[in-house]
């Protein structure tokens, strides 16, 4: 236990995410105790799990004080598109994590799409409708070819549609709008033109003006090898990027990190916390596919094993608007994250399924629990879509590609399926 002037700090969440930021706060010298609302199997090793909802505002402020708590981190972007920060202020108690004003730069695409116009910041062309007349009509005016249909508000990182026609794309906001198959996030669509290049997320933390240094990941949002299948929340991820440079990222915060933490600031909705770009890297340059107002999922596993400065201590300085006197640094290791799903996902699939083998894992690799339970016995379980994130690091792709593939293998649920072709385009590629 740490000395009694340590910090009691709230996390908020319940994935693989927030058990990666557990794990990560937890190094600090300067933690006394974590609380994690509400928590995982694997975050009950790490802290004291509370059974407070995600989305239950009110008892995550009154947890907050009943606890004494002296720093809030919120994981997941629903709370913060509903609030959360808001009222943790109202109350006096600092959170890591934007005001929903914001969170905007998430929970909106129209609103992030149309501040990025204002303020030139590099993004794909586009137009927003909450009619399905008006946005058909439109639809006909474009070129025939992929045209990118998006929900406008939270959707689980699952709301967007790349149609290959036009036809398809007046079928997708058919079923945005009319047959919400997204619920309200689908009532307002974004049509935008069809980026092509490699993809690329990219964090840094934010206080308001001031931007740290930045790191990259790539991650695979489709369900199968060779990106095929349905989108899903995320199923691996790898760090650095094969292509990534310093003058990339040179451009990359000229261009995009700096710009748009300045825009919001001028527009009265300054940005604290994890600032998440997804770029497309194109012909003319990195344009931005959307902004997230928190760190990716699986893209935090991988990321988090390369942050070399005490993460509460950022958290704090984001927090209290002293981010320029902390030194942010990144270490130069590879990461790779392989997440182990139930069958089925990202359709319906079971749960209720016992995991074995996770205390086999070689201390090469770590496993953060992303949808798991316990029993009455104490035998950990599944509980949901994405059950369990295996990281490994490396002094390359190669090596952390390989130790986190071992990892994953030693592991098994009933139904367990995961991709078998994470990192392996970084592995096959030259280093730039």
């Amino acid at each position: 236990m740490q000395e009694e002037q340590g910090m009691k700090v709230l996390l908020v969440g319940s994935g693989g995410r927030e058990h990666a930021m557990a794990a990560a706060l937890s190094k600090s010298p300067n933690l006394d105790q974590l609380l994690i609302a509400p928590g995982n199997a694997g975050t009950s090793e790490i802290g004291e799990n509370v059974p407070v909802a995600i989305g239950d505002v009110p008892g995550l402020v009154a947890l907050a004080r009943e606890r004494s708590v002296d720093l809030v981190v919120v994981g997941p972007e629903a709370p913060l598109a509903d609030g959360l920060a808001d009222e943790l202020n109202r109350a006096g108690i600092p959170v890591f994590g934007p005001s929903a004003a914001a969170a905007r730069i998430e929970s909106s695409k129209s609103w992030a799409k149309r501040l990025m116009a204002r303020h030139g910041i590099p993004t794909a062309g586009f137009a927003t409708f909450q009619s399905i007349q008006e946005s058909m009509s439109h639809i006909d005016t474009l070129s025939e070819g992929p045209v990118v249909v998006k929900a406008d508000g939270l959707a689980a990182g699952k709301g967007v549609i790349i149609a290959q026609s036009r036809q398809e794309a007046s079928d997708a906001v058919a079923e945005m709008i009319r047959g919400q198959i997204f619920g309200d996030a689908g009532s307002t669509v974004v049509i935008e033109e069809c980026m092509e290049g490699p993809e690329v997320s990219v964090f840094a933390f934010v206080d308001g003006r001031t931007v740290s240094n930045e790191v990259a990941a790539c991650d695979y949002k489709r369900a199968y090898d060779d990106d095929d299948g349905p989108n899903t929340g995320g199923m691996g991820a790898y760090t650095p990027p094969e292509f990534w440079t310093p003058k990339l990222a040179a451009r990359i915060r000229a261009e995009v990190l700096e710009p748009i933490a300045v825009a919001m600031d001028e527009e009265g909705s300054p940005f604290t916390g994890i600032l998440y770009a997804g770029l497309m890297l194109t012909e003319s340059g990195p344009r931005v596919i959307e902004f997230n107002c928190r760190f990716g999922d699986p893209e935090a596993q991988v990321v988090l094993s390369r942050l070399e400065t005490d993460l509460l201590d950022i958290a704090l300085a984001a927090a209290n608007g002293t981010l320029e006197q902390v030194d942010v640094q990144w270490n130069d290791q590879a990461g790779v994250c392989i997440v182990m799903a139930s069958g089925g996902y990202p359709g319906s699939y079971e749960t209720g399924k016992p995991i074995s083998g996770l205390s086999d894992v070689s201390t090469s690799a770590m496993v953060f629990h992303a949808g798991t339970g316990q029993g009455d016995d104490g035998t950990v379980l599944t509980t949901g879509g994405r059950v369990l994130d295996v990281v490994a690091s490396g002094s390359d792709i190669f090596e952390a590609r390989t130790n986190a593939y071992a990892a994953a293998q030693s592991i098994s649920f009933d139904g367990a399926e995961y991709r078998s072709d994470i990192a392996s385009r970084a592995v096959e590629s030259p280093a730039p």
